[in-house]
């Protein structure tokens, strides 16, 4: 026997003896669930020959039959939890045998090869990754037929064991090519053989029954009597996972060095060559996720051609990066994408399936939810992300009272303009100001209450931890902010009411139609007319974060808030119509585990105000050089959406914005719009 038939044989008896032990786990809460009925059938036994006789031995036989049967009532009522709880299935796109037969023959040519059970079927998923998967729950396969079984004979059915499904990262088939494939593949193919063994498979059966019977208990809207009884199998299901737990930990660690071993005979040096690629897919795919696709989604539509964009960004960053220059020539072989029947289709269904995993949208098109091409994105998702940003900076600042131009005796520019946002932001003596806000006429625990990040309509898409952002996109929402960054806890990143006129508490301020009749509120005795924030319901003063000059972060809480009341508006909607409710938009009481809950893996957090605040200024400088300065959204395919200057990409927009919104100094800004021809005072077109 060879050293790799050896390490195999000592993964899978590693993985059976653990199976094993769960198995015993399992078989111990079946004998103490058995244990009163024993000693009450020794009582009736020896009531019954002559030897426990007596008014004692009878309230004994009394109340240990009557326990008996209470505990195996609830034993069978676990058990029968337990075997017909659905356990949870990760969302696919399924491969029909007909739709892509030369896929289906290498993964079988590749188990053959490895000597171990084809998968019963193939799926695809929008990530990177590559697993197999058992649904031979009955939930999860087609219905039993009726009458009797395939041979005619009259009775029960009894399903037949079936291999699990393999399912593939959609961007591997898109970027690698069919040899990578097979190569990445080998090791998860390998996986059938140990999973084939009845020791595996019934302790898989049995935590994965378990875990789904505590999801089935934590389901919320029971009566209390059903909500007690599912408690108790709860309860139950948690104490026998935590017995299991570390046992399944390592029979799942021993089938996989199985299946590791038995593939190293399998295209071994291509396999090494195969996972660089994995690494690069991976990082194109989050890349192309969190600047390209998101945007999009927040604008109700959603890429139709996500896997395509993977090839195209990772080309591109094989074209940037001298590192990666010798994977481009990888282009000229034969793409995995070729063994499916249609790539178009599939990956338009991946593409949308993608869309409801990481956003939570809608799991059918439709006229707010439709798709998008490649080619008509700069127009369709760049321009209107501009300008519905843009658009809501200045009713922002129409709630604020901030006039169009700095001189009154000024024409009205006939329209919104970029030296409006300017001029407001712009502070010549940025003094430091006691931070104050106007008392609310609203109640601020309100669903949807502006500025309140636990609120249900709270501005923003999910962001995994650790996505980095780039600050050099114009118009994306990602503003990176330093670890230095000096916290002021007097700047407003506070809940503020963006209807209050002239709110920031200095009359002489210019741009502030100050309103004499605006009566003053209660608060600090030396400030009339502020609020001290700290008595504020929801105020936290150690999660507040500096957001420049008093004038930027009142305009940021006001961007927050109007951004949270119309996705508290979109959420409610939703709920009305049936559809899944927005990104971070959870309703109270839902369910541990609930297929209607989107998005499953949400990629960014909620934008704070200073993000938000950057990129609707940046929206707005766009919006300006489009109409102004004959310049063009674009799509670039690392970095999302651009703003294209005589054809180049402007990658220096970002810091100069922050100057004027974190120090009110606008010369920066406006530097680069006189360098790049861009006029300010003219008005824009917005949505």
């Amino acid at each position: 026997m060879t050293s790799t038939g050896i390490g195999a044989e000592a993964g899978a008896q590693a993985a059976r003896t653990r199976a094993l032990a769960v198995l015993r786990i399992r078989g111990r809460a079946l004998a103490v669930a058995l244990l009163p009925a024993a000693a009450a059938v020794i009582l009736l036994t020896g009531g019954s020959t002559g030897h426990f006789v007596g008014r004692g031995w009878d309230t004994a036989r009394w109340i240990v039959g009557v326990f008996a049967v209470l505990v195996l009532l609830a034993a069978a009522g676990v058990a029968l939890v337990v075997a017909r709880a659905r356990p949870a299935v990760t969302p696919t796109v399924p491969i029909p045998e007909e739709s892509a037969p030369d896929l289906y023959r290498m993964v079988r040519d590749l188990a053959d090869r490895l000597d171990v059970p084809a998968p019963s079927a193939i799926a695809l998923t929008p990530d990177c990754d590559s697993w197999l998967e058992d649904r031979t729950h009955p939930a999860h396969g087609p219905p039993a037929p009726k009458g009797g079984d395939e041979l005619g004979t009259p009775g029960p059915h009894r399903r037949t064991p079936v291999a699990p499904v393999l399912v593939i990262g959609s961007p591997f088939l898109w970027w690698m090519r069919v040899g990578e494939l097979r190569a990445v593949l080998a090791p998860v193919v390998a996986g059938t053989g140990p999973s084939a063994h009845p020791d595996i498979a019934a302790a898989r059966r049995f935590v994965r029954g378990l875990d789904a019977a505590v999801a089935v208990s934590a389901v919320a809207g029971r009566c209390p009597a059903t909500r007690l009884l599912c408690g108790g199998v709860g309860w139950v299901a948690r104490v026998l996972l935590r017995g299991c737990r570390e046992h399944a930990a390592l029979m799942e660690r021993g089938v996989a060095a199985a299946a590791a071993e038995r593939a190293q005979a399998v295209d071994y040096g291509l396999r090494i060559v195969a996972q660089e690629q994995v690494g690069l897919a991976y990082a194109g795919w989050d890349r192309l996720l969190t600047r390209v696709a998101l945007p999009a989604w927040r604008m109700g539509r959603w890429p139709s051609r996500l896997d395509a964009g993977v090839v195209a960004a990772l080309t591109e960053l094989s074209r940037r990066d001298r590192l990666a220059e010798g994977f481009a020539s990888r282009l000229g072989e034969r793409p995995a994408c070729d063994l499916l029947e249609e790539p178009g289709l599939v990956d338009e269904a991946a593409s949308l399936l993608a869309a409801r995993l990481f956003h939570g949208g809608p799991a059918e098109p439709g006229p707010a939810w439709s798709p998008v091409a490649w080619q008509e994105y700069p127009e369709e998702v760049v321009d209107r992300t501009w300008r519905t940003e843009a658009a809501r900076l200045h009713r922002v600042l129409d709630t604020l009272g901030v006039r169009a131009t700095l001189d009154p005796a000024a024409p009205d520019p006939g329209g919104p303009t970029l030296a409006r946002v300017m001029d407001h932001l712009t502070d010549p003596s940025a003094p430091t100001r006691h931070r104050c806000l106007p008392t609310h006429d609203e109640d601020p625990h309100a669903p949807g209450h502006h500025g309140d990040p636990r609120s249900p309509g709270y501005g923003g898409a999910p962001r995994s931890p650790g996505d980095d952002e780039d600050p050099q996109v114009p118009g994306h929402d990602g503003v990176p902010r330093s670890p230095g960054d000096d916290e002021d806890p007097r700047s407003p990143g506070h809940d503020e009411d963006p209807r209050s006129p002239g709110h920031d508490g200095d009359p002489r301020s210019p741009g502030y139609d100050a309103d004499p009749r605006t009566p003053d509120h209660d608060g600090d005795p030396h400030l009339p007319g502020c609020t001290d924030v700290s008595r504020l319901p929801g105020y936290d003063e150690e999660g507040e974060e500096s957001s420049g000059t008093e004038r930027s972060a009142a305009l940021a809480a006001g961007l927050t808030a109007a951004l949270a009341r119309e996705e508290h508006a979109e959420a409610a909607g939703a709920v009305r119509s049936g559809c899944p409710a927005p990104a971070g938009q959870g309703t109270p009481g839902t369910p541990l585990r609930d297929e209607g809950a989107l998005p499953l893996f949400p990629l960014q957090p909620p934008r704070t105000a200073r993000e938000l605040l950057a990129a609707h200024v940046t929206a707005m400088v766009c919006c300006a050089a489009v109409d102004t300065a004959g310049a063009t959204p674009g799509l670039d395919w690392l970095d999302g959406p651009s703003l294209l200057v005589d054809g180049e990409r402007a990658a220096d927009l970002t810091p100069r914005v922050l100057s004027l919104i974190e120090e009110g100094d606008p010369a920066p800004l406006r530097a680069w719009l006189v360098e790049s021809g861009i006029r300010p005072e003219k008005p824009v077109r917005l949505v």
